[in-house]
């Protein structure tokens, strides 16, 4: 049987419009919100479209009108109104960073398929597989910036939001059913609080990519003034550092230090078209490096081998759980906790509660499990 048509869906970029959509969802019990953004095609991405359905109808809401976004923060901070994403952390991360939204009462659809034992992909493979619906993935990577969004865009945005409701009513039954709801709804919390956006534009980034830290000093010197050169481009140009030049080109040329144009051409991941469009500013960097000095890595502290072995006690622990359960380890409990735990070392119930304020329901289900997994089963748990 056919789906219906829905109707087409409202377009947001005005004050006027964005206060009566807002005021219309007071009394609503569940939104569900996607976003799209540009983060494919500028140097600090940013939110392009903000899609929000009910189960009467859809809304695209375009931060890049005249509408303030402002109007929108006591709908995501509201106790009593359900917000329905899916795979949430990016969105949150930029909403949080774009406007400073905080959201509460959130609800994950592709944390509560884990939470299930479902290892699903994206939302349009979820879609496919519920409901039958077909979306196309090309638009993934769109530039949302540009205005008009083509008819095909706004379909393709609409239907991201137009079946999270539906969804989550099933995810929902199928969790109760299970006796994993509490669960989920803890683990959806525990997101919302722990989201942290990122920004482009950090100096000592270049220590991140994959080993900069095995790197001699005078190739980490190359590297951080290549790092910084590639920055200042993707600024200016208002494009991603990698559509500039890739990392595997810029640790290439750190290691090989190439000393003129000819060098250049040989540098392996370097395209020869990047090699000769480049080469000046390229060479430069390097001759600054040959003069800086070295940098040093971030100084990591040292952690004593007793907390090691009890976070390796753990992170068994919970391998054993999850495998069990048949989910992913996360689900069971954050990495974070479990370092937390290993540092603080708890001896008993008591002293382990402080520690996962934010997961009740882990805590009842784990507490006793943890403590016996870090001391043995005589350790005292009350």
């Amino acid at each position: 049987m056919a789906l219906p048509t829905p109707a087409p869906p409202v377009w947001i970029d005005a004050p006027e419009p964005l206060a009566d959509w807002v005021a219309a969802q007071n009394h609503t019990p569940r939104l569900a919100i996607d976003t799209e953004s540009n983060s494919l095609h500028a140097y600090q991405e940013h939110v392009c479209l903000i899609q929000a359905s009910t189960p009467e109808s859809d809304a695209l809401i375009d931060p890049l009108g005249s509408a303030d976004m402002a109007a929108l923060a006591p709908l995501f901070a509201s106790p009593s109104i359900e917000k329905v994403f899916h795979g949430a952390e990016y969105d949150l991360a930029c909403l949080k960073r774009d406007f400073g939204f905080e959201i509460v009462n959130l609800f994950d659809t592709r944390l509560a398929l884990r939470t299930l034992g479902m290892q699903p992909s994206g939302l349009a493979d979820v879609l496919a597989q519920e409901f039958g619906v077909t979306l196309d993935k090309r638009y993934q990577r769109a530039d949302w910036a540009k205005r008009p969004l083509t008819p095909a865009q706004i379909e393709y945005a609409r239907f991201d939001t137009h079946y999270l409701l539906a969804l989550r009513d099933r995810l929902a039954d199928a969790l109760q059913h299970a006796g994993r709801w509490e669960e989920a709804v803890e683990a959806c919390a525990h997101l919302a609080c722990t989201v942290h956006p990122g920004t482009n534009g950090d100096p000592n980034g270049f220590w991140g990519m994959a080993n900069a830290r095995k790197l001699e000093p005078r190739h980490a010197a190359a590297l951080r003034e290549l790092y910084a050169w590639r920055d200042e481009t993707a600024r200016q140009l208002d494009r991603p550092p990698f559509k500039v030049i890739g990392d595997e080109a810029l640790l290439s040329l750190a290691r090989t230090l190439p000393q003129d144009a000819d060098d250049l051409r040989g540098v392996p991941d370097l395209p020869p078209r990047l090699a000769e469009r480049h080469a000046d500013a390229i060479l430069a960097a390097l001759e600054r490096s040959r003069s800086a000095a070295p940098p040093r890595p971030p100084a990591s502290e040292p952690t004593d081998p007793a907390v090691l072995a009890r976070y390796d006690k753990l992170r068994q622990w919970r391998k054993a759980v999850a495998a069990e359960r048949g989910v992913e380890s996360d689900i069971i409990l954050p990495r974070e906790i479990m370092w937390d735990v290993a540092h603080k070392a708890p001896r008993s119930l008591q002293a382990l509660e402080p520690l996962m304020p934010c997961l009740p329901w882990r805590f009842r289900a784990y507490g006793s499990a943890m403590l016996a997994c870090l001391w043995g089963t005589d350790t005292a748990a009350t």
